[in-house]
């Protein structure tokens, strides 16, 4: 009986043991096991560089540790065996695009990648395991945790429109933040729509001082917009955090602030959506577009650029009341609207390919004959599937967003009635976590699927808390749909985990939603229009 108890009394030892060493980290890693050791990160813990090519990814490291746990690490090139943080490219050894090993012992955190993304990725499991600890005494114990991981999708994306509603370059400084924490590498910018226009361009100030006019809300809302410079800034700041930045220039439709600035260049629309086109039959409009796209893509060195190409219908009537446009229907035998708009898309994306760059478009010009190795279509229909196996079909990359669950201005609770539902159908976390778009295509076609990314439209969201409450926690569920392996994933696990990143929202001053707690409000976060005040640990 006493050999039972004491077989009994190990087992639970044991079992007690795994709950305690399961891995807090988000995304789920592809494995990870804990070791004997613990290393204590001080101030005196060095962070070495293996390569000149990781001085970034050690500054995003140095930064955060300082900004979160203030702690002020040094770099170093010097090689040393004790209280290190060594960051080092290992290309041979590690598998997977943006893969890294993270090995955790009591003299030295090793970091290695097979990329500097791959190092990144690191630095942000490591920041995880940081977090999850208290500090005491200027000191942080880490457990001696043995991680290797690679990302399931290439494209982990998040999209935000700011021609609604501006931001400002403070939130979105603190968004790439979270991006980072979760590993999301793409950030799609959407600048441009018929509320405002958000980014300056040099050769057509007008874009800005009359087009940035307004918003959503408030058509006399003051002018706000990005510099380049401050374009500059985001784009530098997302690439140490292994973020790529991909702006939208939105056309043929939806260009209705751009048409306030530069009338001439209008084709026209409809009651509801007043001057929503640029007008195809205009030769000038080409050239006048292209110069933009010319100083969009100066900016932005990702070579990728969205154009839009959705919705054209909802203003494109005019066209038929057009000499000079029935004058090219005639001319290049264009039928309807619709080869109209086909047309006007690759004259368009002839320019963007010129440049160098590939082009990027929602799934209606999945119709549209371009390059398929130079174009990525963003499937956001969840009620037509049909369109992204036509798009997929005809050879594109896709990466998929449907509104349904990836559309962050949908509700995320049936309680919940500022915002959007279809129908009654919302976006619950559960959702998120769980879409799996291979159950959609076949296998084949599933090699084409360039990854995920969650689409946050602004029409209802007129300040920070909004922002924040449609984003958390779900950025934490896309991030690890995008990320695990489907076979790796397991809701109730991840539910556990996401309760120990809540308290880090509070820290940050996130007004979240919490799903553990429906009922619970946040304290509100007051932003002074002199000073938007996130906090001390975000500035």
């Amino acid at each position: 009986m006493k050999k039972v108890y004491t077989a009994l009394l190990l087992l639970m030892i044991v079992v007690m043991a795994g709950a305690q060493t399961a891995c807090p980290v988000i995304p789920a890693p592809e494995k990870a096991v804990v070791a004997n050791g613990t290393f204590m990160l001080n101030k005196y813990t060095r962070i070495y560089l293996a390569s000149p090519a990781l001085k970034d990814a050690a500054v995003y490291l140095q930064q955060e540790l300082m900004k979160r746990e203030l702690l002020p690490l040094g770099l170093t090139t010097s090689a040393s065996t004790s209280n290190t943080i060594l960051l080092a490219l290992n290309k041979k050894e590690i598998g997977g695009d943006e893969g890294y090993t993270l090995r955790i012992t009591d003299r030295q955190i090793n970091i290695n990648g097979n990329s500097v993304g791959g190092i990144v990725n690191g630095i942000s499991s490591l920041l995880q395991l940081v977090r999850a600890q208290k500090i005491q005494n200027g000191t942080i114990a880490l457990q001696g945790w043995q991680i290797t991981d690679a990302p399931r999708y290439h494209w982990r994306g998040f999209m935000l429109d700011e021609s609604r509603h501006f931001m400002g370059k403070q939130k979105v400084l603190q968004l790439l933040d979270w991006m980072a924490f979760y590993k999301l590498n793409r950030f799609h910018w959407h600048l441009t729509d018929e509320p405002a226009w958000r980014i300056e361009i040099k050769r057509y100030p007008m874009l800005t001082l009359i087009g940035g006019v307004g918003s959503f809300t408030n058509p006399l809302a003051a002018a706000a917009y990005y510099t380049q410079q401050d374009i500059a800034d985001v784009v530098h700041y997302a690439a140490q955090r292994n973020i790529t930045v991909i702006p939208e220039i939105d056309m043929p439709g939806h260009a209705t602030a751009a048409n306030r600035a530069y009338p001439e260049f209008s084709g026209g629309g409809s009651d509801q959506h007043p001057d929503f086109t640029f007008d195809p039959g205009n030769a000038h409009t080409y050239s006048y577009l292209t110069n933009i796209l010319r100083e969009v893509n100066a900016l932005f060195p990702s070579g990728l650029i969205h154009l839009g190409g959705d919705e054209v219908s909802f203003g494109s009537d005019k066209w038929l009341q057009n000499d000079v446009i029935k004058k090219l229907m005639a001319a290049q035998g264009l039928k309807d609207l619709k080869a109209v708009e086909r047309y006007f898309m690759e004259r368009m994306a002839d320019s963007v390919y010129g440049m160098g760059a590939k082009l990027l478009a929602w799934d209606e010009m999945a119709e549209v004959n371009l390059p398929k190795e130079k174009t990525i279509i963003f499937w956001w229909r969840h009620d037509k599937p049909a369109q992204l196996k036509m798009a997929l079909d005809r050879g594109y990359d896709v990466v998929v967003c449907p509104r349904l669950p990836y559309y962050f201005d949908f509700v995320q609770d049936s309680m919940h009635y500022m915002g959007r539902k279809w129908g009654k159908g919302y976006s619950p976390i559960k959702d998120v976590y769980s879409y799996d778009v291979t159950s959609l295509v076949t296998e084949k076609l599933a090699k084409q699927v360039q990854g995920l990314q969650a689409n946050l439209w602004t029409e209802t969201v007129t300040d920070f808390n909004r922002m924040d409450y449609l984003v958390f926690p779900r950025i934490a569920a896309l991030a690890e749909a995008a990320w695990t392996k489907e076979s790796l994933k397991n809701y109730d696990d991840f539910t556990g985990r996401l309760k120990k990143q809540l308290p880090l929202y509070r820290e940050a001053d996130i007004y979240f939603y919490n799903p553990f707690n429906p009922s619970e409000i946040p304290e509100p976060v007051y932003f002074r229009k002199d000073k938007r005040n996130l906090s001390a640990r975000e500035n």
